[in-house]
């Protein structure tokens, strides 16, 4: 098991620590493991206009969160354009946004490597800009295009939605390389939370897609995984019975709003390795994931254990991808988001410095193997 080199303190202790949330075994809790989206949500689940009320009240309530987000010291930056992406592969046809952060000297270099991020929100709830605070890192840092995609949220637009846009948008920034200044052979995917997922699952798609259509050349080098959701087969209440503090989780009326806007129609195999990427064949995630892995979860997360798992599973044979895992000690799911208006959350600025730094090595490498 690897973790975060000099970047984070106490570190004998973090890697102890995760050893040790892992011996907890998951309680053997009554009835089946739910197969289908009906065995989560219930067979007579909320009207989709009353999910769609829900969904926009809690909207409300993120802008004004991620609003004193935003005023702390130092600001993240505003995008410097955006374009507008038509869908082609979601049977749901429509638009979504592509929000372009871009480095000191864009116009100078013609191709410059880029990482496209997914915001959280459960799929339901968030926007393309939440994550403007590590976008200021890829840029500095990373030195690197930042891309981030305004996916269509639940429950307007449910799985596979948000995965096929993701997946939509990594097509979109390959075909338009050239004008968008892009190296499409060093392009990496980052999310946090369900973007965590998509981060995952967008390649996994577009790998897919390769086998039935042409797809201009490239080469997705690396991804990073922020607190992910892995695993739609576990319930709720499992989840919270082996987190290390329940208290911490996220309510249950915010995660069911998630659950039950995005796990649509009942009878949705929550198997699908595009909705739980742990039950992905050995074969389609040696295929579509990048070769560098890095995964960041949290102690006090529920999210917490499904991610250790699918992290060892990717570093182990026969898929031998290179992950650097990380936990990061004392924090809830979502801390780096936290609506403090005076100072940044504690520890974000520091993990956001140590993943655009490995970032930036896997753009090096993938340089210097194309010209080599």
């Amino acid at each position: 098991m690897e973790t975060s080199a000099s970047t984070l303190e106490n570190q004998e202790d973090e890697v102890s620590h995760v050893e040790a949330t892992l011996s907890k075994q998951r309680p053997a809790l009554p009835g089946k493991q739910p197969t289908r989206a009906a065995d989560k949500t219930g067979k007579a689940p909320p009207s989709r206009g009353r999910l769609r009320l829900s969904a926009n009240w809690w909207r409300s309530l993120q802008c004004v969160g991620m609003s004193l987000h935003f005023l702390a010291h130092p600001r993240p930056p505003n995008p410097d354009f955006v374009r507008s992406v038509s869908s082609t592969l979601s049977s749901r046809k429509g638009n979504f946004a592509l929000h372009f952060y871009v480095p000191d000297g864009y116009k100078k270099t013609a191709k410059w490597p880029v990482v496209v991020n997914f915001h959280g929100g459960g799929f339901t709830i968030g926007n393309g800009t939440d994550d403007a605070r590590f976008a200021r890192f890829v840029l500095e840092k990373a030195h690197a295009i930042f891309v981030s995609v305004d996916y269509r949220l639940a429950p307007e637009y449910p799985f596979p939605t948000a995965v096929e846009d993701g997946a939509d948008a990594l097509l979109y920034i390959i075909k338009n390389a050239e004008d968008l200044r892009v190296d499409p052979n060093r392009i990496a995917t980052s999310g946090f939370s369900a973007g965590g997922n998509i981060a995952i699952t967008a390649p996994l798609r577009l790998s897919q897609l390769r086998k039935t259509q042409t797809v201009p050349g490239h080469h997705i080098v690396a991804l990073a995984t922020w607190y992910p959701i892995t695993d739609y087969t576990l319930t709720r209440e499992e989840r919270r019975l082996t987190a290390i503090r329940p208290e911490e989780c996220l309510s249950p009326a915010l995660t069911d709003l998630f659950d039950v806007s995005y796990l649509y129609p009942p009878d949705l195999n929550l198997a699908d390795p595009y909705l739980s990427p742990s039950k992905a064949s050995d074969e389609l995630l040696k295929e579509g994931i990048p070769d560098k892995v890095l995964f960041y979860t949290c102690e006090w997360d529920m999210l917490l254990h499904e991610g250790e798992e699918l992290s060892q599973r990717l570093k182990g044979p026969p898929i031998c991808k290179d992950v650097r895992y990380t936990m990061i000690r004392g924090v809830a799911h979502g801390w780096d988001k936290g609506a403090n208006p005076v100072k940044t959350p504690r520890k974000s600025e520091m993990l956001y410095s140590d993943c655009c730094h490995q970032l930036k090595n896997a753009f090096r490498q993938a340089s210097d193997t194309s010209s080599g």
